[in-house]
């Protein structure tokens, strides 16, 4: 083969490589960014492990009954606290049966369990359409749920490491957001982290250690 012709055609087989290599890297790329993140600031983290990042914060936020809440609700109380949005198809209610499931399994510890929906689509989600979705049957009776401004679900995304972006246009748009459920102390401090594929037995394990911890 002459020379001119094998180093234009060793040219063309590089630059295909190197096309096909940013392809992957833009279809990883935007798969990674669409995958809704398990942990804190859209980092996956091990549920229930340790060296965990501490969350929580001051927050000011309005429950399904249109009452002011602050971060004062967490005291005096062992709480479950994660983000979604009443329009989610299936991680958020998912995640809210498992966890009706779980206080069943730890019994009195349960019962005293306080569970707080966190919305980060304030955009649709209304005190009152909050109020309408916790009461759906096979979510715990209960529920606390918190909605706000836009800079204030911000905030208090911020403070708990709380990923979500707004996906789409119109009135069908949707949200991806992380899927943490962090356990706070009665002392508004966190504990662990948890989420739902770790199903109800597992996690009421884990949140028995945690409290008998303190």
């Amino acid at each position: 083969m002459p020379r001119r012709t094998v180093v234009l055609f060793a040219a063309a087989v590089s630059g295909i490589a190197l096309a096909l290599a940013l392809v992957t890297f833009l279809v990883v790329g935007a798969r990674e960014k669409a995958a809704p993140a398990a942990g804190a600031a859209g980092m996956s983290i091990q549920a229930g492990g340790t060296g965990q990042p501490k969350v929580g914060g001051p927050f000011v936020l309005t429950d399904q009954d249109g009452r002011r809440v602050t971060e004062d609700i967490l005291k005096d109380r062992w709480s479950l606290v994660f983000f979604g949005f009443s329009y989610c198809p299936d991680y958020c209610p998912t995640t809210l049966a498992m966890i009706d499931v779980t206080k069943r399994e730890l019994g009195a510890q349960g019962e005293d369990l306080q569970v707080i929906f966190v919305s980060v689509d304030p955009e649709r989600d209304t005190p009152q359409m909050l109020k309408n979705y916790l009461s759906s049957e096979g979510f715990p009776p209960g529920v606390i749920g918190l909605t706000g401004t836009p800079d204030q679900i911000a905030s208090v995304a911020r403070a708990y490491g709380a990923y979500y972006e707004k996906v789409g246009e119109g009135e069908g748009y949707t949200m991806n957001h992380s899927l943490a459920i962090w356990l706070m102390g009665p002392d508004g401090r966190s504990r662990i982290s948890l989420n739902h594929q770790l199903g109800p037995e597992r996690t009421a394990q884990l949140i028995r250690s945690a409290r008998a911890r303190g």
